[in-house]
């Protein structure tokens, strides 16, 4: 039984090989020499990259940097939080965490987490396209309840929290996101084990996810 809804994959000697997180849950040692953690970059859309000031630094003074910075993260602070209280966004991960901490990096199309005002849908992928959800992973859709946003607008973050009830399961969902673009969603299910979305906000019209079939 997959009690928790994603797929990862580990290195072998024969290449990659994908395998139910279920799996994964039990294995400690996982090689991850070959995996490199970097910093997201931010996509084009709606949302403001504070790295786009960085490219006037050498017109800037110390204190114009920091306050066009500022002003960046507060316009994203009013961006996001626009997207959150219409229930109309896609986190997009760029690596998948198991809680051992071993983090492996993923296709941002084909493994994401979607809300929309009626639903939630939740989908790990892979390039095989194989999978429970021919994508090469699971896809789960359905109602959420217990929805709660707290904003932090002393840090201009934002904690989501809710409860997505699908054909395949129940699990909760917790979100940290913040103003310069980075969001983290930890999902635990019926079992022991949780898995982790490292990655950023989309706009659904902006997002370049591709849905599979739901997992039954």
């Amino acid at each position: 039984m997959l009690n928790v809804i994603a797929v990862t994959r580990s290195v072998t000697s024969s290449g990659i090989l994908f395998v139910p997180f279920d799996s994964i849950l039990n294995i400690k040692d996982m090689k991850t020499s070959g995996f490199r953690l970097v910093t997201p970059l931010l996509m084009c859309g709606l949302l403001f990259s504070a790295y786009s000031v960085r490219a006037q630094e050498a017109k800037l003074t110390r204190q114009e940097k920091k306050e066009a910075e500022k002003a960046v993260k507060l316009a994203n602070f009013q961006i996001l939080d626009s997207l959150l209280q219409a229930k109309n966004f896609v986190l997009e991960a760029d690596w998948l965490e198991n809680q051992y901490g071993t983090r492996v990096p993923v296709l941002s199309s084909l493994n994401f987490i979607m809300m929309k005002p009626s639903k939630v849908i939740l989908q790990t992928g892979n390039r095989s396209g194989q999978g429970l959800n021919g994508v090469g992973g699971t896809t789960a859709e359905g109602s959420i309840s217990g929805l709660k946003i707290v904003k932090n607008v002393k840090n201009l973050s934002f904690y989501v929290r809710f409860t997505l009830t699908s054909d395949i399961g129940i699990y909760d969902v917790a979100m940290d996101i913040y103003s310069f673009n980075y969001a983290r969603a930890t999902i635990t299910g019926m079992s022991l084990g949780k898995l982790v979305y490292d990655g950023r906000i989309e706009t659904i019209d902006n997002s370049s996810v591709f849905k599979g079939r739901n997992t039954i």
